[in-house]
Formats: structure tokens, C-alpha cells, sequence
């Protein structure tokens, strides 16, 4: 071969190498691993209306097991099961879940190796063939109709310097990313529910009384020690029963009672059985009660005195409000253990002694319509049917007094209406109230009476 022959070959090879170069270099060529950066991870779930289970799973290293919480869409309303089925008040909670998990995108793929997991902390907390207890994620699982999973993600360690960033994954997928997450995520049963128990404000709150007293559980004898009334008798200010002249309610600590009335919370609910949850329903002084009642309220520290009235081993406050509705609160058992053995009453802390003495609460509530007297009823209601211009003197005051009585009957209607709402609500729980709610409500008269400061 001539060397101008070999000449020109080189010169085609390089040529033809020059142009795969160009070609190459002009195509933008992205690895399987990043080719579904910035996508939703559930495409198809778009309306957070469709959830119908929410489940949010923890891991909890001391005892080496995963800890669940879910809440259920049930018979027209949210849910919790492991609670009973307790109502789970907390809509605001589940509208931004679900929310939340619709909006999250896959923003930055970081990993696909497995040995990775236990550092990016999004190893599966339901995974038993991972020996290591460390690296463990929340996992929470959204499912619609028919538990058709809408949406399973676990949650891992937050990423350095971005904000609401954390790195997560699939379960049963490989692939690590680092996404932006707005999720309100907790297992705790007290951020589920209402907060607000008694629905009452505090200075609806007119008049209290502090009843100490014990029960003999065999004969239904009753000794009480004390009986202290405290009536409002200004914007801030009580007096009390049976005060000397030397004495007065000590504002501060009143002050202290109202507020822990006000901003009573629950830590833990059990059912009560269902005849019992029946007669309250109704009134209770009408109550039906079989034995299978009888011993579900004294295993609570419940039980009945001679004259047929419902009494507890701790005592008991009651509160009017301004709008006629009297709450009963009745203080039982102490309730040991921590967890769900406070909560909802599972595992072997319950009764056993334990951290934490909560107690059992009792609560009803009653409508006092003696609170309202009914004012006279127009004795001639002629003006309805004249117009405004022709009315005399005597119409307006008719018209006047109709007004008042109707306004009588507007206060008395949602009286009552409140009372059977909340009574209602309280007819098929017995609750549980932290050890610090107990020693804030269950005061006696040396708590809240003191002596008046002494003047020159």
C-alpha cells in the first residue's frame, strides 16, 4: 500500500472519530439512577380526601420493637383503633398528612446501595431481618378504599442545612433520595385528639364545689370531711363557704383552678361497658345498672352510695358555667405505667405499679335550668300582625317582652343542647388525667383559703 493510500485511511478514521466525539458530546446522556429526580413518589395519589387509614410507625430501641399508630376512617368518622376507636379529633393533622405526601417530589437521589440504609436512618422499622436496631425510619403509610395503598414512605435522618429536608425511601425500593417533607408525623394518642376536653372557658366558670370526702366500698356509707363552695362574686374575684372574717380565697391559687379546668387534657381513655355508656347517655339519674357495671366501675374506683348516688374513692369538683351547664368530674383509681399502658390500658404496666400515678375520671354533666327563670310571655302578641308604623306604645312593650322571652328560650335551648352533646361525648369513656392534672383540680379548703394579709 502507497503511503498517500495509508495517508488518506488515517485521514478518514480520524474523521469518522471526530464526528462520534461531536455527536457524543452534544447528547445528554442520564444515568438510569437520576432519570426520576423531581417526580411525585405517588403520582396517582392526588386527592387527599381519598385516604381512609393512616398509619405512622416508629421504632422504639429500648424495647427493640416497632411502635405503631393508625388512625381509620370509620362509620363517618376519623378514628383510632388501638385506642378503642376513640375519636381522633386531630382533622387538621390528617388533611396536612395526607397533603403532605401528595406534594412530596423526589429531589435528589443520593444512594441505591442497601449498606447504606443504616447511615441515611431509613432502614424499615418493620424489617425483622435487619439485625441492628440503629438506622431505623418512621414509616408512614396512607391507604384508600379497600387498603389500595395510596401512598408508603419512610422517613430518615434529616439532611444538613436544608430545611425540612430528609432522606427516604420506598419500602421494598433501593433508592435513597433527599426530599422536601411537610408531614406532621407522631404516635403519641394526645396529638390526635381534642385538645380541648371540657369545652369550657374559664370565666364561664361561676361556681365550684370541692367535695372531700371517702366511701366504704362494702356498705356504701359515706364520710364527708368537707364540702367547700366557691362563687364568683366579681370579674376576679370568689369568696367561699364558711369563710372567717380573717379569711379569703387566695386569688392566685383560684386563679391556678381555673386554668387547670380550663386546659384539662387526657393522656389515656378505656370504654365503659356498653349498658353503662347507655344510661349515661340518657340521664344519669335514670342509669340501669347490671353487674358487669358495677364491677367495671369499682375496678376504676367507682361506686354507689345508699341513696342510689354515684360517688368516687377520691373525691370529686363540680363546676357551673354562666350557661347552665354543671360538669362533674369524679377522681378513681391510680392508673401506673407509661405508654400504652396509660393510654389505652395494653401491655403488663397497667395496675402493676410503675412510673407516673395518673387516675381514672369520671365525667357527666347536667343542664340547671333553675339558672334561667322564665320571664313573662306577652299577654297580647296583636302586634305581629300590624306594620311597624302603626304600633302603639303598648305594642312595643309587648314586642319588647317577646324579645326577652325569646331570648330566655335561645339560652335555654343551647343550655341544654351542650349539656347532652358533651354528656354524649362522655357517656362511653372513662378517662385518664396525668398525676400533675390531679393535684391541680383535687384541692381541699387549705389549698385555696388563706388568711388576709394583717394591716397596721
Amino acid at each position: 500500500m502507497s503511503e498517500s493510500r495509508k495517508t488518506l485511511i488515517f485521514v478518514g478514521v480520524a474523521v469518522v472519530l471526530l464526528a462520534i466525539a461531536l455527536i457524543t458530546k452534544q447528547r445528554q446522556v442520564t444515568p438510569e439512577a437520576f432519570s426520576d429526580v423531581g417526580q411525585p413518589f405517588f403520582p396517582e395519589f392526588t386527592d387527599p380526601n381519598a385516604a381512609r387509614t393512616l398509619e405512622v410507625i416508629e421504632f422504639d430501641q429500648q424495647t427493640g420493637s416497632a411502635k405503631p399508630f393508625k388512625v381509620m376512617f370509620k362509620d363517618g368518622m376519623w378514628t383510632i383503633p388501638s385506642h378503642y376507636d376513640y375519636p381522633a379529633d386531630g382533622k387538621d393533622r390528617l388533611a396536612k398528612t395526607a397533603a403532605g405526601m401528595i406534594g412530596t417530589k423526589k429531589d435528589d437521589f443520593r444512594t441505591d446501595n442497601v449498606a447504606d440504609f443504616e447511615a441515611c436512618g431509613v432502614v424499615d422499622p418493620l424489617d425483622e431481618t435487619v439485625v441492628a436496631l440503629g438506622g431505623r425510619g418512621t414509616r408512614v403509610t396512607i391507604k384508600g378504599e379497600n387498603d389500595v395503598v395510596l401512598a408508603d414512605l419512610i422517613m430518615g435522618k434529616p439532611v444538613a442545612d436544608r430545611e425540612n429536608v430528609r432522606l427516604v425511601r420506598v419500602p421494598g425500593e433501593k433508592r435513597v433520595y433527599a426530599a422536601r417533607v411537610d408531614l406532621e408525623l407522631s404516635t403519641n394518642f394526645n396529638d390526635w385528639i381534642e385538645a380541648d376536653l371540657l369545652k369550657v372557658e374559664r370565666d364561664e366558670i361561676d361556681k365550684i364545689t370541692l367535695r372531700d370526702y371517702s366511701i366504704e366500698e362494702r356498705t356504701g356509707r359515706v364520710n364527708t370531711r368537707d364540702e367547700l363552695v366557691l362563687t364568683k362574686s366579681g370579674a376576679d374575684q370568689w369568696t367561699a363557704n364558711r369563710l372567717k372574717n380573717t379569711q379569703e380565697v387566695d386569688r392566685y391559687k383560684m386563679n391556678n383552678l381555673l386554668r387547670a379546668l380550663d386546659e384539662l387534657a387526657i393522656v389515656g381513655v378505656r370504654p365503659k361497658p356498653a349498658g353503662l355508656t347507655a344510661s349515661l347517655e340518657q340521664s344519669t339519674a335514670d342509669m340501669k345498672i347490671g353487674n358487669a357495671d358495677l364491677i367495671s366501675l369499682q375496678e376504676k374506683g367507682y361506686y354507689f352510695s345508699r341513696d342510689g348516688r354515684l360517688l368516687s374513692n377520691e373525691g370529686e369538683l363540680q363546676a357551673v358555667t354562666a350557661r347552665g351547664v354543671t360538669y362533674v368530674l369524679r377522681f378513681g383509681e391510680i392508673v401506673y405505667g407509661s405508654g400504652l399502658a396509660v393510654s389505652a390500658g395494653s401491655g403488663s404496666g397497667e395496675g402493676a405499679g410503675g412510673p407516673g400515678e395518673n387516675r381514672y375520671l369520671f365525667i357527666t354533666t347536667s343542664f340547671d335550668a333553675r339558672l334561667f327563670p322564665e320571664p313573662e310571655k306577652p299577654s297580647d302578641t296583636g302586634f305581629a300582625n300590624k306594620p311597624d308604623s302603626l304600633w302603639t306604645a303598648e305594642d312595643h312593650r309587648m314586642r319588647g317582652i317577646q324579645l326577652a322571652h325569646e331570648d330566655w328560650a335561645r339560652k335555654v335551648k343551647e343550655g341544654r343542647d351542650l349539656s347532652d352533646e358533651l354528656n354524649g361525648r362522655f357517656a362511653g369513656w372513662y378517662y385518664v388525667i396525668s398525676a400533675g392534672s390531679y393535684e391541680q383540680l383535687r384541692l381541699t379548703r387549705s389549698d385555696l383559703v388563706k388568711d388576709k394579709p394583717k394591716t397596721n
